[in-house]
């Protein structure tokens, strides 16, 4: 008895080994990915493409998508700023979904707005509409009030109100730069099989915003926050940017997407879900796949969202609590895909690797801690094992944060202060002491809640502008 469970022990503690050696080497492997890609890709290629973008002589003109529910805090200055973007042709298109606050009532009284009658073909279901609005100021600015459905309902519902044939989502509290559209959208010229690209998705907390710009970034001062920006840039320059080599990328950010409007439509639009942004990339990838059809999805590096993060724990944990049982969701649906050689490397590696590192790695990851926890109680501890599970579970692990910060501000420059990004480089390393335990267990929890459909909407706060010059830093 005593020897089998000796066995029992030994084994545990390998396979939990096994596991953080092999995610943190798929990570190191993304980052030395990235750094080639990235340097390609900004250093070689972008200042060639922007101008000839510039240029005007080659885009296609874009609808962008903003559902809201009760966003009157954030709602004004993001559609101000949405309205500033340097593109040659687009319209605005908010979508209040049942707003029960002043969400549609800021908007009449800050842009002149009037009810119109404009026919909307029902290509995609989804809640009846209200009233429809245009702007006396801006003739690209159209606000339709529906009844209550959802995200994915409210998107459905702008997909059917837009008249161009590439569509980009956005969050109601997030501010695009001005030039994000013109990077993001010019693959769809270049390349007639691209269906959709993402942008990059960054911290707007703790940056200086000025007429709906950002013009000055800076690391916020809650921790709470700091961590994200940490994850943000692990997550979508390391992560996000490897896919693109083996045409796998499984979710674009539903903060900044742009998608051919037709792809959408023979998908189905979007399926009412908690992670609606991912399930229609997933959906994407196996409706082209299954019919033979050449595409690709595309993850852009240059294009910048500036979003709102949470910035009390609460309000994070219900994100990442949803996230989680969106991702579970996605892939339960389309699970056909799983190691189907029918799909190419998105089914073989992509949808396998989200499988067991993203959906799974939560419970893997907490039954390692509590298994550790639970060895040291009992005496049963070896200290082989918990130096080794040190050293590859955080040590590698911060290894990977700071190579993440480092190869962000090495090639896009992103803070002007060495302070911000010391700041950054130390919270890398706070991150795995607590903060990463409990993200682990919000998501632990979620695994076994990936049927419920409830939203959990963060705190939103105003977007502080500043109107002053900027202190010297």
């Amino acid at each position: 008895m005593l020897e089998a469970l000796a066995y029992f022990l030994l084994g545990f503690q390998l396979l939990i080994l096994i596991y953080f050696t092999a995610v943190n080497g798929i990570y190191t492997l993304f980052i030395l990915i990235s750094l080639y890609h990235l340097y390609r890709h900004i250093i070689l290629v972008r200042r060639e493409k922007l101008e000839l973008m510039l240029s005007n002589i080659l885009y296609r003109p874009i609808s962008i998508l903003v559902p809201a529910y009760n966003e009157e805090e954030t709602i004004v200055p993001s559609v101000k700023s949405l309205l500033r973007l340097h593109y040659p042709e687009f319209e605005v298109v908010v979508v209040s979904d049942g707003s029960t606050d002043r969400t549609v009532e800021k908007l009449k009284e800050a842009f002149r707005l009037v009810r119109i009658d404009r026919p909307v073909r029902r290509v995609l279901d989804h809640r009846p509409i209200r009233d429809i609005y245009v702007s006396l100021d801006h003739p690209n600015l159209i606000v339709v009030d529906k009844e209550n459905g959802g995200k994915a309902d409210a998107l459905n519902c702008g997909i059917n109100v837009c008249s161009y044939p590439l569509f980009c989502c956005i969050d109601a509290d997030s501010i695009l730069e001005e030039e994000a559209l013109l990077r993001a959208s010019r693959l769809f010229v270049e390349d007639r099989r691209v269906i959709a690209t993402g942008g990059v998705v960054r911290a707007l907390n703790g940056c200086v915003v000025k007429h709906g710009r950002v013009v000055e970034i800076r690391a916020p001062k809650k921790w709470v926050e700091v961590f994200q920006v940490i994850e943000y840039v692990r997550g979508f320059l390391t992560g996000r940017t490897a896919w693109n080599l083996f045409n796998s990328l499984l979710i674009i950010s539903g903060a900044f997407g742009i998608f051919r409007k037709d792809a959408a439509i023979a998908v189905g639009g979007y399926r009412h879900t908690v992670g609606e942004d991912m399930d229609l990339v997933v959906r994407m990838h196996k409706h082209f796949g299954e019919r033979g059809i050449p595409y690709r999805i595309v993850f852009m590096p240059d294009p910048i969202c500036w979003t709102q993060v949470p910035s009390d724990l609460s309000s994070l944990l219900r994100q990442r609590n949803r996230w989680h049982r969106g991702l579970i969701d996605s892939l339960l649906y389309s699970k056909e895909m799983f190691f189907n050689p029918r799909f190419g490397w998105v089914g073989l590696f992509g949808y396998p690797y989200f499988v067991f590192v993203e959906a799974l790695g939560p419970f893997v990851e907490f039954l390692g801690y509590l298994g550790v926890v639970l060895f040291y109680l009992f005496g049963m501890l070896s200290r082989d094992f918990a130096l080794l599970f040190f050293l590859v579970a955080f040590g590698w692990g911060v290894l990977i944060s700071w190579g993440s910060i480092l190869l962000d501000n090495l090639l896009f420059r992103r803070y002007g202060s060495l302070r911000d990004i010391l700041k950054l480089i130390l919270f890398s390393v706070f991150e795995i002491f607590g903060y990463r335990q409990l993200i682990v267990m919000e998501r632990f929890v979620a695994t076994f809640q990936f049927w419920k459909r409830v939203w959990g909407k963060p705190k939103r706060k105003k977007i502080e502008e500043t109107h002053a010059q900027s202190p010297a830093r």
